[in-house]
């Protein structure tokens, strides 16, 4: 099962794993937008309309898969957008909208599906995030939050479901050509003069680069599925040269930054106890 196959990465690995002769169900908000993928695949492609902001909807979803299909071996949480604003600049409803879907959402798929998986005691998860769940920049401090929400939520539900047999992978693409930054981006209408230089900038080179990003999102697709179909699939996946960069960046930077203050650190270590007796 996989969210948000309307377009996009979701649609990608969708008709990745039809191609290869898996059974998907192929699910987006309009049923509309993936029912083409029914008709090319035939009973191997099950189209149905998921909103993962309404729980009905999701536990409607889930029990037609597990119906149709027995039971529901591999879930991608991949529905998600994103949304440009300085921090001041933030619309308090557009914010808990997309807290909404790129948090609460993927946790109410989760404990849909979850039962299932622990009857059988198997079963893959593959929440997406982004590198952005590894690093922030300006303009999309928002969008970076429900990652970060979404690698920690991930981490621990990987350490729980693990003596389960269910393996959690949380899969971290650099710049994909989707329509993330185009269509599918939301942003404040406010715009304030003093966040022009960092924010604002940002905002536009975000928009200006939507088409023209470095990564593929059908070898993005293939590279998911290796992983889904590993003995052992990774905690974390990154996918693209510039993630990888940017992780390499990251972790160095905080190496430095932990070294370069480790004596104060420590400072904050209580006394030993002293020996009882």
């Amino acid at each position: 099962m996989i969210t948000g196959c309307s377009s996009g990465l979701g649609r990608s690995l969708a008709e990745y794993a039809l191609d290869r002769g898996d059974r998907v169900a192929v699910t987006a908000r309009d049923r509309a937008t993936v029912t083409d993928l029914a008709a090319r695949y035939g009973d191997r492609a099950l189209a149905l309309s998921l909103d993962v902001t309404d729980p009905p909807s999701v536990t409607a979803a889930v029990q037609a898969c597990e119906q149709t299909y027995g039971c529901i071996d591999v879930l991608v949480n991949n529905a998600g957008y994103g949304y440009l604003a300085a921090i001041e600049e933030g619309e308090d409803t557009a914010v808990r909208a997309l807290y909404e879907t790129n948090v609460h959402g993927v946790v109410t798929v989760l404990k849909a599906v979850l039962p299932g998986m622990r009857a059988r005691r198997s079963g893959r998860i593959v929440n997406v995030s982004s590198f952005g769940g590894l690093a922030a920049f300006a303009a999309t401090g928002y969008y970076h939050a429900t990652k970060f929400a979404l690698e920690g939520l991930s981490e621990s539900l990987a350490a729980e479901v693990a003596p389960l047999g269910i393996a959690v992978t949380i899969v971290e693409p650099g710049g994909l050509r989707t329509q993330w930054a185009g269509k599918s981006m939301q942003q404040s209408p406010t715009r304030l003069d003093d966040y022009e230089q960092t924010a604002g900038k940002r905002r536009d080179s975000t928009l200006a680069v939507s088409g023209h990003q470095p990564g593929d999102p059908v070898r993005a697709a293939a590279a998911i599925a290796t992983v889904v179909d590993a003995d052992v699939p990774p905690l974390r996946l990154l996918l693209g040269s510039d993630a990888l960069a940017g992780a390499r960046a990251r972790l160095d930077r905080t190496r430095r930054e932990t070294d370069a203050n480790e004596a104060l650190t420590r400072s904050a270590d209580a006394e030993p106890l002293a020996a009882a007796g």
